[in-house]
């Protein structure tokens, strides 16, 4: 059960209620983790434009998506799990590679970028950073624009799932790829 009381619209004051239309009205996340930054109008805006800019950025959409899962997989952040699980399902992620992450495994990528940003974000989630080496694979596979991207796409998302594990966000019910107990 979450900890914090969810907002709805209703209840919301004058500042959070434009902050709420506004994200409402770019598409953005409302829910979620954002159900604790509405508290902090500030705070929900700018971690929409974030999100937004690096939603923008040069990474694909199936990159973006790889991050994440690894990122959710690693906090154990079961909201973020299910919301990447499905949009990963939305830009083409194969199920295999969902339940390879979802276990702990390497998955099967056989794109040179997806597997950058892949080995990027596990080890910076492991090591908390990146060796020479690791470094200059990375940078070569994606160029220097792009590994800036994957890295804060990491930092951006870490972010996200400690504040949902923080106050125990949970996904909805029918949670179609539930994020495994290890």
């Amino acid at each position: 059960m979450t900890r914090i009381e969810i907002l709805n619209r209703d209840n919301m004051d004058a500042a959070q209620g434009e902050v709420y239309d506004e994200a409402k009205a770019n598409g953005g996340p409302v829910g979620g983790p954002y159900y604790a930054y509405i508290r902090i109008p500030e705070l929900m805006r700018q971690s929409q434009n974030l999100r937004a800019c690096l939603h923008g950025g040069p990474l694909s959409g199936r990159e973006r998506q790889i991050i994440n899962l690894l990122v959710a997989r690693h906090w154990s952040a079961r909201y973020p799990w299910f919301a990447q699980a499905r949009g990963s399902l939305a830009v083409g992620l194969d199920r295999e590679i969902i339940d390879a992450i979802n276990v702990n495994k390497v998955p099967q990528l056989d794109d040179p970028r997806e597997q950058a940003v892949y080995s990027v974000a596990q080890e910076l989630l492991t090591r908390q950073k990146l060796s020479d080496a690791s470094y200059a694979a990375a940078e070569a596979s994606l160029g220097l624009t792009d590994l800036i991207a994957a890295v804060a796409n990491v930092g951006q998302f870490g972010m996200t799932c400690c504040t949902a594990n923080a106050f125990e966000i949970d996904p909805p019910d029918d949670d179609p790829i539930p994020l495994a107990n290890l």
